[in-house]
């Protein structure tokens, strides 16, 4: 893309020190599956009047996963102008921006349980949150005090409130893969382990 953008000068960082090193011919490839990827990329630079390949450890490459998440997910047009991307940083990670306590104490769930217990709606429901919580209950099944929402495959995941998905992010994030892990990842593993 930056050659088709006719872009001179490119720096390139990545957190794979072994790549990087690879790229720059300072470490010899030892994978036959990558040699060919290697050799590319070098006749590429050639195209470049500077190319610059710099690593940054993957603790501090969070910008950088993000970005490739986002490009990965975008089918992009064919064009040569790309509209530039605000990025905004957050104080924490936007996993944990939306897990928070309801103002009344209550789980985020509270109406569609009692929905599907009573079949009564909160007593100053609008018509449209009346309707809201009827569609919603139609995905949702109760087993005693647990709530469980269904997904397409006809599997369960347990609904849990603030405090349990706090514990549940602070479990699983801490976990084999620690830091490494980004938003999006993390989401998919708590919802394999069952929880919605």
């Amino acid at each position: 893309m930056a050659i088709d953008m006719n872009v001179h000068e490119l720096l390139v960082i990545g957190d794979s020190n072994l790549l990087i090193h690879q790229v720059q011919g300072e470490w010899v490839v030892k994978n036959p599956k990558i040699t060919p990827y290697v050799q590319y990329i070098q006749k590429l630079c050639k195209r470049f009047s500077k190319i610059e390949f710099r690593h940054t450890p993957r603790t501090q490459n969070e910008l950088g996963d993000a970005l490739a998440t986002i490009a990965s997910m975008i089918k992009h047009p064919d064009t040569r102008y790309i509209d530039p991307l605000d990025i905004e940083l957050k104080e924490q990670p936007v996993h944990c921006s939306h897990v928070e306590a309801e103002p009344d104490g209550l789980p985020w769930y509270f109406d569609t349980r009692k929905y599907l217990e009573t079949r009564a709606y909160p007593e100053n429901a609008t018509f449209n949150q009346k309707k809201s919580i009827c569609r919603m209950a139609f995905n949702f099944f109760a087993s005693g005090e647990i709530l469980y929402r269904r997904t397409p495959d006809l599997g369960l995941l347990r609904c849990v409130d603030a405090s349990e998905a706090a514990k549940l992010l602070e479990q699983i994030h801490a976990g084999v893969c620690g830091t490494h892990v980004n938003g999006l990842t993390l989401a998919r593993k708590i919802l394999r382990a069952g929880y919605f």
